[in-house]
């Protein structure tokens, strides 16, 4: 009588998942960037002895400009100044590489119309960036 050695196959799907490759990569990817990241941070604390000029090409940009507007007249971040004044102003912060954030303040008893007056000398100028202050009631 001859025997079989073989065993019987099931039909049944392997429902085991191989992670081993993937743990590999994980591995490797976790090794490269831990050699990477030392590296990335002296680049960025590299120092440099940059020379010295005699003058600065670049006067210090505002950020921000508080512009009054009064019955009289305009204050300028606390300087009265009338209407061709403001506009050589305005002129100014146009030619900016990054122009400043207008706050424009309105007395009440301010005409309206000096109001309006400035948003065109704004709007002129191409200077977008606007802000109103106003007050919360009380």
């Amino acid at each position: 009588m001859a025997r079989s050695f073989h065993r019987k196959r099931s039909l049944e799907p392997n429902s085991e998942l191989n992670v081993t490759a993937l743990i590999d990569l994980g591995f490797a990817l976790l090794i490269i960037f831990m050699i990477s990241t030392p590296l990335i941070e002296k680049e960025q604390v590299m120092e440099v002895d940059l020379p010295v000029s005699g003058q600065s090409s670049e006067k210090a940009q505002p950020k921000s400009v508080d512009i009054t507007v009064l019955k009289d007249g305009y204050r300028v971040d606390g300087n009265l100044m009338g209407e061709p004044e403001l506009e050589r102003e305005l002129a100014g912060f146009a030619t900016m590489s990054k122009a400043p954030v207008i706050s424009i303040r309105g007395d009440a008893e301010t005409p309206y119309q000096r109001i309006m007056n400035l948003m065109d000398l704004l709007k002129e100028y191409e200077l977008g960036k606007i802000h109103f202050v106003t007050k919360e009631k009380e």
